[in-house]
């Protein structure tokens, strides 16, 4: 079991040994036995990758040097953003379009409310 139990998480156990995954997980409750087989087979599993990971980070493999601190270091990527400045060309040129914007809406609704209303009678 702590052979399989190294390759296979839990569910992937029940269904190898053909029984329902509730089953697998009853059986891993009340057998002290078991678990700890199956609980001792995913250490040593872990520990033999993590130790590979140790030896290749040490080894100058940057692959396994991020792994290693973005998991275990706390590191994180970030993303900066660059923001513009308000003298930035494109900054004034989204300004003036927002200009022009503000007053043809202005325009718009001044029409609108100058359009004379006619109104006629039904009778």
């Amino acid at each position: 079991m702590a052979t399989l139990a190294a390759v296979l998480n839990v569910a992937q156990m029940a269904d190898y040994f053909g029984i329902g995954r509730t089953t697998f997980f009853s059986i891993l409750s009340r057998d002290p036995e078991v678990s700890e087989r199956y609980k001792r087979g995913r250490a040593r599993a872990v520990g033999s990758i993590a130790q590979s990971l140790v030896t290749k980070a040490r080894a100058g493999d940057t692959t396994p040097v991020i792994f290693f601190l973005k998991t275990q270091g706390g590191w994180r990527e970030t993303l900066e953003v660059e923001t513009r400045e308000a003298d930035d060309p494109g900054n004034q040129a989204f300004r003036r379009l927002a200009s022009m914007v503000d007053l043809v809406s202005e325009r718009m609704a001044a029409a609108k409310s100058t359009v004379p209303v006619i109104e006629h009678d039904d009778s």
